[in-house]
Parts: C-alpha cells; structure tokens; sequence
C-alpha cells in the first residue's frame, strides 16, 4: 500500500494555544493540495485532531468525495505546550531559541512519541492493504516516521514545508520504503 503524509498549512501565530486554526496563506496551501491530490486515486483520508490538520484535510476530502477520520495517535508532540511559533518566525525572531530546538532541545521526549505515531501508522496500514491512503499530519510526526522507515533512531530531523507530501510504500511483508519526501510542486505560482 502507498501511504501519504501531508503536513498541515500555515497555521496562525498563536501565544494562547497550540492548537490554532490556518492562517489565510494555509488555506491557500489545503486548497492547492487538495487539488493536487485530488487527481489521484485515494481509497481513505485520516487527519490528526487538530485543527490545523483538519483544516488542511478538508478541502481534499470534500473534492475527493471521502469522509475523513480524524486520529489522535497523529498528533504533534507538543500538542499540550500551549502555544505554537511557526519555525520560520522562531528563527527569525529567537534564534538562539531555534537552534537549541533544532538540535534536539524541544522539550519533549520523542521516544513515546514516535512509539504511539509508529503504532498508529502501521494500523492504518494494517486496515488498508493494496490501497493509498492520505493522512494529514504535522511534522514531527513525518519525522518520526521517516526516521522509523530508514531504520534511524527518533528524532526531527528535517523541515517538512507547509503541506508537503512524504510518500511511502509498505508492505504486507513488513518492508517499509521512502519514495519522496517534502514533494511541493502544488505550491509554485
């Protein structure tokens, strides 16, 4: 089966919550999304619980004629901090701040994290072989995952962009391959 990780759009700043809505440039990026995958054969689409997530999973289930089950085994590991920065504006504003989360100072232990997004993963992979399944994400669940496929230990370790597309093919066999990650020819002008 082929899986598809999207990461969300462009949530907004937030300083009260970590779990904002897309900002206007995000529901941009879920509509161009939408209709690029919405040339493809999807059989189901999952989206974490949060609302940047379902935001972005909206526009593509409602063209593709799915309905969408939303999953909290995929959600970001920082869900309960209470506050959510764009990466690009921590860099630009904080940068000391970015560059201790870069190299592995997020406040979280990722090792419980990858283990529950490895497990939610591989049952939607279990309850859909032979078919393509799109699941709208976060980034550091494609990271996790990404560094589970290639046999890494846990960690974030890339930038996946604002609704960028991570393909896997998995199989009944149990042999998990990367067949591109950070796809995002649906955002150029």
């Amino acid at each position: 089966m082929e899986l598809i990780l999207v990461r969300h759009g462009l949530p907004e700043r937030r300083e009260d919550t970590s779990d904002p809505p897309l900002s206007n440039v995000g529901h941009d990026q879920a509509r161009r999304v939408a209709a690029w995958l919405a040339a493809e054969p999807i059989d189901a689409a999952y989206a974490s619980t949060m609302l940047r997530a379902r935001q972005t999973a909206e526009p593509f289930a409602a063209q593709a004629g799915h309905s969408l089950t939303c999953h909290d085994g995929i959600c970001e590991f920082d869900r309960n901090s209470g506050t959510y920065v764009p990466m690009e504006v921590l860099k630009r504003e904080n940068y000391d701040a970015w560059l201790r989360f870069a190299q592995g100072g997020h406040g979280a232990d990722i090792r419980p994290f990858s283990a529950t997004v490895v497990e939610t993963l591989e049952a939607l992979i279990e309850a859909h072989p032979g078919q393509r399944v799109a699941v709208f994400c976060h980034g550091g669940v494609i990271n996790v995952w990404t560094a589970h496929v290639l046999g890494m230990a846990p960690r974030l370790f890339f930038e996946p962009d604002y609704t960028s597309i991570h393909r896997f093919m998995c199989a009944r066999s149990g042999q998990r391959n990367v067949l591109s990650l950070n796809e995002r020819a649906h955002l150029r002008s």
